[in-house]
């Protein structure tokens, strides 16, 4: 593909040089440039890609997309615009041929509650016969397709190509975790979503977000921006949790229709008669086209929740009732969350992922309801990550646990033991 090619739907732009030159990649890596690439030079807080713009050129970059003209080069063809990273969302989006504009797209967005709630996705869409692709935390897989991931959600260029292999290798949708992270630098620009799950809002990530303000209004860009609808998707809904403190918040500044679920209230989406065991839990929801009875082998409160969140999305996509049923009643786990761990010493094992003080809390509620013996839980808290949530975990697990056994937990660049003493 021409550079010419890829500015024909692009506008806002200054180009020097010529278009004519061809393209074969999109990196904002200069380590990654190989002959024909197309470099983004984006401006970052601890690292300048204007600065590497010389290594890119040497390596065999094609053109150059800058922000500031004090770096272009003299005999290279630059690109300068006001803003990279959108800009790069759209070419990525480009160059892979729009896969999210033709096929359906899910984003799930909030502290906890995420991975589990695109399993259950993935598993609905199945049963409904519509199999979708999974973009989650550790990778991005579709039947034998498995792409490694480097972010919850990676740049714009890796995410657009990932969208077009998955695509494809078969899969007729897309059901995506979505970062804080990813929301604020613009890597999920130019992907269409259909539906937009906000699951809660907790303590986490403010090393990065600096305060829960912050944090919210990055979540928010999801809802109030990319679910606005467009030519491509006239119908797009929000799915929104109104048992958290923030879900009416998100609710009012929806750019889409929206539906509420939730334990409590009369959400459009709502359990009833509900009852839950060691084996899982078992109900029936009220949606808006109908009821549907579900025997869930995931277990505890938050679970019931992440159900809800899944089911809302199914009415939203417009599948079957009892497709929605079977899919959430297929799902037998979840890998790392509430995981099982077989055993010989005939004690219940479980592995879970909760790395905040809520989910903490949530894990260990579910298994006060449950537990007929002591409750021994074992965690630790990653090193040059938010410290202020690690007195919360540690008084969490102190007060609803029989023993608490502090652990370390990927230290990074910390001493453990001083981790540990927080």
């Amino acid at each position: 593909m021409t550079l010419a090619e890829l500015l024909e739907k692009m506008s806002d732009f200054d180009l020097s040089g010529s278009a004519s030159v061809n393209i074969t990649s999109l990196t904002c890596d200069s380590r990654k440039v190989q002959p024909g690439s197309l470099f983004f030079a984006l401006p970052g807080a601890s690292s300048d890609g204007h600065r590497f713009i010389d290594r890119a050129l040497a390596a065999g970059a094609a053109a150059i997309v800058l922000e500031d003209t004090a770096y272009a080069p003299g005999s290279a063809t630059w690109i300068r615009v006001a803003d990279a990273r959108a800009f790069m969302g759209r070419m990525a989006a480009t160059f892979n041929g729009d896969p999210t504009a033709c096929l359906p797209l899910v984003g799930i967005t909030g502290t906890n509650g995420k991975t589990t709630t695109t399993y259950l996705i993935e598993s609905i869409m199945a049963a409904a016969g519509r199999p979708a692709a999974v973009l989650g935390t550790i990778s991005y897989r579709f039947g034998g397709t498995i792409i490694e991931a480097s972010h919850t959600t990676p740049e714009s260029t890796e995410l657009q190509t990932a969208f077009r292999q998955l695509k494809e290798a078969g899969a007729q949708g897309y059901v995506m975790e979505v970062s804080s992270h990813a929301l604020e630098q613009k890597r999920v620009e130019s992907c269409h979503f259909d539906v937009g799950i906000f699951s809660n809002l907790t303590r986490d990530h403010l090393d990065y977000h600096g305060s829960m303000k912050s944090y919210l209004e990055a979540k928010l860009r999801l809802f109030s921006e990319l679910l606005r609808p467009s030519q491509l998707k006239p119908v797009r809904h929000a799915v929104i949790n109104m048992d958290d403190q923030y879900g009416p918040v998100i609710a009012r500044q929806c750019a889409c229709p929206v539906i509420s679920f939730g334990i409590k209230g009369n959400c459009n989406v709502r359990p009833v008669n509900v009852s839950s065991s060691v084996d899982g839990i078992r109900g029936t929801l009220v949606t808006p086209e109908g009821d549907l009875d579900f025997a869930s082998r995931l277990t505890g409160r938050f679970n019931l929740s992440n159900i809800l969140a899944a089911a809302a999305a199914g009415v939203a996509l417009k599948l079957p009732l009892e497709s929605i049923s079977r899919g959430i009643n297929d799902l037998a786990n979840v890998p790392g969350r509430m995981e099982r761990v077989e055993n010989r010493l005939g004690v219940t094992c479980l592995v879970d992922y909760a790395h905040t003080g809520d989910a903490l809390e949530n894990v260990l509620t579910t298994l006060q309801e449950i537990a007929t013996g002591r409750i021994i839980t074992v965690f630790g808290c990653g090193g040059d990550r938010d410290n202020g949530k690690r007195p919360i975990m540690g008084k969490i697990a102190a007060a609803m646990s029989d023993l608490a056994i502090v652990t370390s937990d990927n230290p990074r660049t910390e001493e453990p033991f001083s981790i540990l003493e927080q």
